[in-house]
């Protein structure tokens, strides 16, 4: 089993006609993953082909899901349209959306949370590497791919990674792999305030995931979220999580890459993560080179 996304999964992209969004339709049809559509306004009825596949290109997302019942959609857009083209997968009902545009205004990410209450999608990102559920074999068949990431680092097996930092996220999952350990899923949740899914929303679905044995929980200074999952960890936790905070050495109150990496007020703080970390049991990284082998001596 994995989380989210199975070989199952028909994805449609928005933004396939730039080079971005066409360069990784690419590298996700090589990965295995059936992408059924395209979206970009004005260019309804061309296709997209590579390696023999056909994408049909729609010019709304609404037309793309009645025409190929796509069931979820990685967003190419850039930023001064990425929340309509957010919204327009909610409006279609789709059960994934996986939002990669960096830079979108809080103000419309925070107009998209509010258009969400209710509804039965859910947004992964923004700013954000994607998604992996890893395939069997070197062909990844069997696999799904949404987003950025490297899909050639992976591979199947029972250990879950959850991360606000791309870098990271690979990072992880290089090591686990050079160690031949594979991972069910792995989610890269995005590093901006205002997102939709959390550490917390993935640990849990993890933890009811019988194919995951153990978890990788990576965080970054500013807000809550590390703490909330690591208590909701301490009281329902069932299975090994090793966790890494980056960004110990930066200074309060400036922002530190990420949108969402900002201390202020005295919350938010490295120190305060790993401290909630820790009560809860959960095996702290020093370092982001020792995070597989955090997990795997817990184990």
């Amino acid at each position: 089993m994995s989380i989210l996304v199975t070989p199952q999964t028909r994805l449609l992209v928005q933004g396939i006609t730039g080079a971005f969004g066409a360069r990784h339709a690419q590298l996700s049809i090589d990965y295995g993953t059936q992408v059924v559509a395209g979206v970009t306004p004005g260019k309804g009825g061309q296709i997209f082909e590579h390696r023999g596949v056909k994408v049909p290109i729609f010019d709304t997302v609404a037309e793309a899901v009645r025409e190929t019942k796509a069931t979820a959609s990685a967003v190419f857009v850039p930023p001064p349209f990425a929340a309509d083209a957010i919204l327009e997968g909610i409006d279609a009902h789709l059960d994934l959306v996986v939002a990669i545009t960096e830079g979108i205004p809080v103000i419309d990410m925070i107009k998209v949370k509010r258009a969400m209450q209710g509804s039965t999608t859910r947004l992964i990102g923004p700013n954000c590497p994607g998604i992996v559920t890893p395939g069997e074999g070197k062909d990844s068949h069997g696999g799904c791919r949404i987003g950025i990431a490297p899909g050639y680092i992976h591979k199947r097996g029972h250990i879950g990674v959850v991360s606000r930092s791309g870098t990271l996220t690979y990072e992880a999952v290089f090591q686990l792999t050079s160690r031949g350990v594979g991972q069910s899923t792995c989610v890269g949740i995005g590093g901006d305030p205002v997102n939709g899914t959390s550490h917390l929303d993935v640990i849990q679905m993890f933890m009811a995931d019988p194919d995951t044995h153990g978890i990788i929980m990576i965080g970054e200074i500013g807000g809550s979220a590390e703490e909330e999952a690591a208590e909701w960890i301490k009281a329902h936790g069932t299975k090994p999580v090793a966790g890494f905070i980056a960004g110990a050495t930066a200074p309060p109150g400036r922002r530190m890459g990420h949108a969402g990496a900002i201390v202020s007020g005295g919350k938010g703080t490295a120190q305060a993560k790993f401290d909630a970390f820790r009560a809860a049991g959960i095996g702290v990284s020093a370092t982001p080179s020792e995070m597989a082998d955090t997990l795997l001596k817990m184990m």
